[in-house]
């Protein structure tokens, strides 16, 4: 067998004793001079006396997939499409009636899993104007990331990744990391078991998170691979790699206060997982398909000498729900003395909302903090880090909120 990182899993129905909540070295609105001390803030509720929920604020979506937010000071939300469309909204005007930018013609949204995918917005968003893109491109379902101007239509392909034997476990999600760079999560191609085996290979970007310097070209490319990618420079492997051994890593995110990942990857069949790395932690295999969650799956797949990571959280797929959809570290003012440093995740069938933090110790807990409107498919996070969800059908924005358990009742 192969061996493994230290992680703790905790089980959805394991509760453990709350922890006191360890990630205090970032505030919400903090002063960015490197002087000054960021003000005190009270310590959140432990999990098991915190409820999250969701407050519809628009409606009118067709089948959602990702939500972004500029740091532009306008305040909205930019929400796409799985058809090719990205719609605005903004909390005093509303979701805007016509697309702020419609790819309709270059998007294969045949099959369940395919369409417009994934979006960011860079850090200098506010003066380029520009937006990324992730989508399966037409005509034979290619997963595509690319830079759109919103001024003048622009479009320009910065790399592709052939998809076409298999319409499902496409990814898509996109995030610029505290490093500048620009994360792009790509699924193991599809079909049941991951019969290419495309998890464990690090020849192919299926199954894999890439880093990528979008601000510079290199070469032949329209983007530039950090030199201190784990693989870069190594003989046979693609040098964007950043994680591998993934199966779907359909929505994943950065906690700003230390750069750290979190990444929900949709089971086969047995479990649902949730990953944490932290900002350095670049090379991690979350072990797909040699094991799937921490259960061994193909040992085939399972080289001897492979050093896997743990999850920090599964659930049992098909008892709990169908598909993690990973959400946000909450880091926003509004409820900082509620949820402080709380990841928030949830599933597309079971509605569920898990809450997790990681402990001093390196240790994690876990709770089952509310239920959310019915498939969600996607968390977004404001620049001030108040968060939101979408959902599939009928389509709708969410508000995400938070109060003290007993209040619930």
């Amino acid at each position: 067998m192969p061996r493994r990182r230290t992680g703790r899993l905790l089980a959805a129905l394991a509760l453990t004793v709350p922890i006191p909540l360890a990630l205090t070295g970032w505030t919400a609105g903090a002063s960015d001079d490197p002087g000054q001390e960021p003000p005190a803030r009270a310590a959140a509720l432990p999990l098991d006396e915190l409820a999250a929920s969701a407050t519809q604020v628009a409606s009118g979506l067709a089948r959602p997939t990702a939500v972004a937010a500029p740091d532009d000071g306008s305040g909205r939300l930019f929400i796409t499409e799985k058809a090719g469309t990205v719609r605005a909204y903004d909390p005093e005007g509303g979701l805007a009636a016509e697309p702020l930018l419609d790819i309709g013609d270059r998007v294969d949204n045949s099959g369940n899993e395919r369409g417009l995918l994934g979006i960011a917005t860079p850090p200098d968003f506010a003066g380029s104007g520009q937006v990324y893109l992730a989508y399966t491109a037409l005509p034979d379902g290619a997963v595509t990331l690319a830079r759109h101007d919103l001024a003048d239509g622009g479009h320009e392909v910065l790399l592709t990744q052939e998809h076409a034997q298999y319409a499902n476990h496409n990814g898509g999600q996109l995030a610029f990391g505290s490093d500048g760079h620009l994360y792009f999560g790509i699924g193991d191609g599809g079909g049941a078991g991951d019969p290419a085996g495309n998890g464990q290979r690090t020849d192919t970007l299926l199954g894999k998170i890439l880093r990528l310097d979008v601000s510079a070209t290199c070469g032949e490319l329209a983007y530039c691979i950090p030199e201190d990618n784990p693989l870069a420079g190594v003989e046979g492997a693609r040098g964007e790699i950043w994680s591998y051994g993934l199966r779907n890593p359909w929505r994943f995110s950065f906690d700003p206060a230390d750069g750290s990942l979190w990444i929900g990857d949709v089971g086969q069949g047995g479990q649902e997982e949730i990953d944490h790395i932290g900002a350095d932690e670049g090379g991690a295999n979350f072990g797909w398909s040699c094991r799937e969650g921490l259960e061994e799956f193909n040992p085939d797949q399972c080289a001897p000498d492979a050093e896997l990571t743990d999850p920090v959280f599964t659930y049992p797929t098909s008892v709990e729900g169908c598909a993690v959809i990973g959400g946000h570290v909450y880091r926003g003012a509004e409820f900082a003395d509620l949820a402080e440093g709380t990841y928030v995740a949830t599933d597309y069938c079971s509605n569920t909302v898990w809450g997790l933090r990681q402990a001093e110790d390196g240790s994690y807990e876990s709770a089952t903090i509310g239920e959310f409107p019915t498939q969600v498919t996607a968390f977004g996070a404001t620049p001030e880090g108040e968060l939101y969800v979408v959902n599939d059908l009928p389509g709708g924005l969410h508000r995400v909120t938070f109060s003290a358990a007993d209040a619930e009742g």
